[in-house]
């Protein structure tokens, strides 16, 4: 048996550096050509055909990303190859797997070529999807890395499947054409190996819409079973989002075009960044219907899902954290710096609807209160701090639990808060003079403006704050701390005030209630200090609060209610139980854990005033024009 001991080389890892392309290296034939079929879509498999023309003599080594950037999980993209075999011109060549994502070939002075199989059938925007209607895949999933060699210009051939029923299929990527045309299979190029895993690719016969942002070509691409849209609406009121951005950080943009590749289903929601595109997720009830006025929720999600994708074009693909310049691909970047990168974005996405028009000022305090009461809401925030959060998202913001609102926070959500708090306190201590869009600017500037023209560097762990007091001239250390390192109470309600906004903090108001002002609040009634959901009809417990109710009288997280105080546990009646009960009331709850069942005393307590409606107040003038400021609206 072969093993990687025969002939083995360092472990030196497959790291996606974005190398810059010399002029020696613009006039080589381009080393390393990927040809990538959609070989049975009904077996949902992909057939790649690496050929490296210059192996290393002593054994090429081939790696496989183990996650994807912007999604922070290690993800093992190598458990979807199904088969792998290397050739070069004189017949078959022995391969060793090293680890879980790299392979060794045995040495060949002549060119090698290594075909392998990938199953795609994931439908989220991370990985590889293929069927019988569309194809999509990130270069993470499917291109192996060819080690020594990242550097090296790429040519990727995208060939059509087979067969009469894809004859309609085309092409949809932010990679530049070599010989292909507009939207059609063909050869496309990239500079070196982490520009290629940058660039998504959708296949299959989609709805394209364009427009121009700043003058810079853009393509919206819409693929799954569309209802009646109203193009002209989407494209117009996605180029605002676009030319606002840009104009933010600057003309011109840092691409020469870009893509937003947007699946359409039942309920799809998601997006992951990418240096000149964008993948999405949207439900059919989000676009926007024709003869349909107003913005309508799900529209406004949507909105926003493509505003923060949009803001990542220069706040985490070019302005990133120095931990992610190189990304590795072979594990683990940590950073506390994902607040800045991610939770300044989540402030941006919906502050750039409501300061292009797309939305009202009562709309937008509408979506902040839903971000407020969903933090103050979650226990988590009084255990992780900020930064403990970004550095722990590894291992615990995209692995939850059932115990997960009790132990972490959003870096998302409340990293989307601190940043206002940050904005508001610098635009109150400069009298207007300064906001957090120069800090963003002079890190665009310092970081992001050059980040593929030359040796990249990223924003170093401390460098963030440095720069935002540089900038505006202010001491923040303390405010930093308190935001980032601390986990008390953020200073939300005063930073409002200065801007007129009036704050109202209840009690939740049915099972639905997000957050958001009312005129005739409920008094504070009782609750039960759980999540719940639904199991055969009956209750079932998803997530209990630390020191809660139901936690308190000894349920856990998956039990189903039987029965309460002798009657059936169904959401109505427990509903209807709360609704009259006081602090104070004792219930007995039966539940299931498992197959058991079990009994419980539960005594119900005051219901925390955790939910927040927010309201503009029309009555200081000076408050009023801050918030214009704010707001630009």
């Amino acid at each position: 048996m072969l093993s990687s001991a025969d002939f083995a080389l360092p472990n030196k890892g497959v790291n996606f550096r974005p190398f810059p392309r010399s002029q020696k290296q613009a006039a080589m034939k381009p080393a390393i050509h990927y040809r990538i079929v959609p070989v049975s879509p009904e077996a949902h498999l992909f057939e790649i055909t690496l050929t490296i023309d210059k192996p290393e003599p002593a054994g090429q080594r081939l790696g496989l990303p183990v996650w994807i950037p912007g999604s922070y999980l290690v993800r093992e993209f190598a458990k979807n190859i199904v088969s792998i075999e290397a050739f070069d011109e004189h017949g078959s060549l022995p391969m060793a797997k090293l680890d879980k994502r790299s392979w060794q070939v045995a040495p060949t002075r002549a060119p090698l070529t290594v075909r392998y199989t990938v199953y795609g059938f994931d439908l989220s925007v991370r990985t590889a999807y293929l069927d019988q209607t569309r194809a999509f895949f990130n270069g993470t999933s499917l291109c192996l890395g060819v080690e020594g060699q990242l550097d090296a210009p790429v040519v990727v051939d995208l060939v059509a499947p087979a067969g009469k029923d894809y004859r309609e299929w085309r092409v949809a990527t932010s990679l530049k054409p070599l010989k292909a045309k507009p939207f059609a299979f063909g050869s496309y190029t990239a500079a070196n190996y982490d520009e290629l895993i940058d660039h998504p690719v959708e296949l299959g016969d989609f709805t394209l819409i364009q427009f121009k942002a700043c003058g810079v070509p853009h393509d919206f691409v819409l693929s799954g079973r569309l209802p009646k849209i109203d193009s002209k609406r989407l494209a117009r009121d996605v180029k605002a989002i676009c030319e606002y951005q840009i104009k933010l950080f600057g003309e011109p943009a840092p691409f020469d075009r870009y893509v937003f590749m947007s699946f359409v289903s039942g309920d799809g929601y998601g997006g992951l960044e990418h240096r000149a595109s964008t993948a999405l997720m949207c439900s059919r009830d989000s676009l926007p219907q024709p003869g349909e006025t107003g913005m309508k929720s799900s529209y406004r999600q949507y909105l926003g899902l493509i505003s923060h994708e949009y803001f990542h074009t220069w706040n985490v693909k070019r302005i990133k954290p120095a931990a992610y310049a190189p990304y590795p691909a072979d594990g683990e970047a940590y950073s506390r710096l994902l607040w800045a990168f991610e939770g300044l974005t989540s402030y941006y996405d919906d502050l750039t609807l409501v300061r292009t028009g797309l939305i009202e000022v009562d709309s937008y305090l509408e979506l902040l209160s839903h971000t407020i009461t969903g933090v103050l809401r979650s226990p988590g925030r009084q255990v992780q701090t900020l930064e403990d959060s970004s550095f722990d998202t590894w291992i615990k913001y995209y692995r939850p639990d059932e115990n997960a609102p009790n132990s972490m926070v959003s870096y998302y959500t409340k990293g989307a808060l601190a940043g206002m708090c940050l904005d508001l306190h610098i635009r109150k201590e400069t009298a207007g003079k300064q906001s957090l869009d120069d800090v963003m600017l002079a890190l665009w500037q310092r970081y992001g403006r050059d980040f593929y023209q030359g040796k990249p560097v990223g924003v170093p762990e401390e460098g963030w704050e440095a720069v935002a007091e540089e900038v505006t001239g202010l001491k923040l250390k303390p405010l930093f701390d308190l935001l980032l390192r601390s986990t008390e109470e953020l200073p939300l309600e005063t930073a409002l005030a200065q801007v007129g906004v009036l704050w109202q903090a209840r009690a939740q108001v049915g099972a639905g209630d997000k957050g958001g002002w009312l005129d005739k609040a409920k008094p504070t009634g009782v609750w039960l200090g759980a999540r719940t959901g639904t199991d055969a009809g009956l209750v079932k417990l998803t997530h209990l609060f630390t020191d809660g109710p139901a936690m308190n009288a000894g349920l856990s997280a998956n039990d189903v209610l039987v029965a309460i105080d002798g009657l059936k546990a169904n959401q109505a009646n427990l509903d209807a139980v709360l609704a009259t009960a006081k602090p104070g009331d004792k219930l007995e709850v039966l539940a299931f854990r498992r197959d058991e069942l079990l009994k419980f005393k539960l005594k119900l307590d005051s219901a925390p005033a955790t939910t927040v409606g927010l309201k503009a107040s029309g009555e200081d003038k000076a408050k009023q024009a801050e918030r214009r400021a704010w707001l630009g609206a």
